[in-house]
């Protein structure tokens, strides 16, 4: 009897039990598809989350695109589609998978949103979806006033209104504007002050970040193509060293990234959040060109990221940045020794990264004395010696102390291991998701994951596909 044949023959007896049911929302209009149609040719620009009533990231997800919905009241309309019961309209889109986000211009499906899955993320996102691709500057002081802003901006500078890169840029915008802000010039007295060619691309970086280590405002001077404009900006929007915010770290993490976390506050105290930065980047200079990028960030908007990851609360370490790196791959290593303001801490930090001599930082709970029981608990410290054993099969829960949907599962679970007990190359085991690290090559997005680690395939994990009747009933 295998663990999948035994694990579906107990929930087949829940079947029966209802689902939960769903509060209506008043900002986020639902729509179908008897209505799809019509009601979305009404709006200039709608965001439409198609969605699953049993999807856990739906699920997550739903709070905050009702915070957005709320904020963007008037601007963009936010609606949403149940594929469970509308699969003609959700056909007809290409949707796949949940929840699946789309960008709607009068009824036509203009793009897919990718942006932040948070209600500020969102609101940022699509509030740029609002107006023009790129505005027409028609003189200095919509210059100044349009680059003088919280963000970066791209201005595409043309000779004349008719050039054959203006056309290309302004594509460029279109597809780009949820990430970025895009604005065009074809009187060229209006940037006379920067001493560039008629025709170019200018990113002005936020004048908040201004600082004496790197040019605040960068000229593009390639071929210009959609992909050299995107490519471009890529390399050259945030600097040496951006401020990491909750809507863009995403985009900052695909590199392995240092980040030195503080009470940093540009929208009340610039002085003082460029204090730190300035130091962070008078070091972050002397390793330009290295597989390493720097940020900063507020300690207060990642304060649950801290203290689930490094178990640091936002009283901790007084006034100073708390400094860590976190690679690409997912390693942790956290600078010890305290910020010094001379950055001679930091040099010796990032000397004993690239030199190797660094240990990674993992969080653990201790390994139990005993560990008999049918289900075998498994901890950060003790996960390669028992889900990596070359000689077993592990299926392994990953699970939330407060999960409801957890302790639902629990007796099935352990009625499983029981059964299984006697399968000495079998492993059923478990570990506490939030208090430990999750091991490379298991993505948990949400609880209860299941992943299976056969004999042979340590390094290619499978997930547990669960039945979703059985996520319905557990939500």
């Amino acid at each position: 009897m295998t663990a999948a044949v035994v694990f579906s023959a107990v929930t087949l007896a829940l079947l029966s039990r209802p689902p939960p049911a769903v509060c209506a929302r008043r900002d986020v209009v639902e729509l179908g598809d008897a209505d799809f149609d019509y009601l979305a040719m009404e709006h200039e620009t709608m965001l439409v989350k198609f969605y699953a009533p049993w999807c856990g990231h739906c699920k997550k997800l739903a709070p905050e695109f009702e915070k957005a919905a709320n904020k963007l009241k008037g601007l963009v309309k936010l609606a949403k589609v149940d594929c469970t019961a509308n699969s003609e309209t959700c056909g007809r889109f290409g949707v796949t998978g949940y929840p699946t986000l789309k960008i709607f211009r009068y009824g036509k499906d203009a793009a897919s949103y990718d942006g932040p899955r948070t209600a500020v993320g969102i609101y940022e996102v699509m509030r740029r979806q609002t107006g023009p691709d790129s505005v027409h500057l028609k003189s200095k002081d919509d210059l100044r006033d349009f680059v003088n802003n919280y963000d970066a901006s791209i201005v595409g500078k043309a000779a004349i209104p008719d050039s054959a890169r203006l056309p290309e840029f302004l594509k460029g915008a279109g597809l780009l504007r949820d990430q970025f802000r895009f604005a065009h010039i074809t009187d060229l007295q209006v940037a006379e002050d920067h001493k560039v060619n008629s025709e170019s691309v200018l990113l002005f970086r936020p004048p908040r970040l201004a600082n004496a280590f790197e040019d605040s405002v960068v000229v593009f001077k390639d071929y210009l193509t959609i992909s050299s404009l995107r490519r471009f900006i890529r390399d050259h929007l945030y600097g040496l060293c951006p401020h990491m915010m909750l809507e863009n770290r995403d985009r900052l993490r695909v590199r392995d990234l240092l980040t030195a976390y503080y009470d940093l506050d540009y929208h009340h105290n610039v002085r003082g959040s460029n204090y730190w930065r300035n130091r962070v980047m008078k070091v972050a200079s002397k390793y330009s060109g290295r597989s390493l990028m720097f940020s900063v960030a507020n300690k207060k908007d990642f304060r649950i990221e801290l203290e689930e990851d490094y178990d640091l609360g936002t009283s901790d370490a007084g006034d100073l940045p708390f400094v860590t790196i976190r690679t690409k791959l997912g390693q942790k290593y956290v600078m010890r020794e305290e910020f010094t303001r001379d950055g001679q801490s930091l040099e010796r930090f990032l000397e004993d990264y690239f030199a190797g001599r660094l240990k990674q930082y993992i969080k653990s709970e201790p390994i139990p004395e005993k560990n008999s029981a049918a289900v075998k608990v498994v901890v950060a410290e003790s996960f390669n010696e028992i889900v990596n054993d070359p000689d077993k099969d592990v299926l392994i829960q990953f699970y939330s102390p407060s999960c409801p949907h957890c302790k639902k599962l629990e007796p099935i679970y352990r009625e499983l291991a029981e059964t299984l007990y006697s399968y000495p190359r079998t492993v059923i085991a478990k570990m506490n998701a939030v208090d430990n690290d999750i091991p490379l090559g298991y993505d948990v997005q949400g609880y209860p994951t299941i992943y299976f680690a056969p004999v042979g395939k340590k390094d290619n994990p499978i997930r547990y596909q669960v039945n979703p009747f059985f996520s319905q009933l557990i939500s």
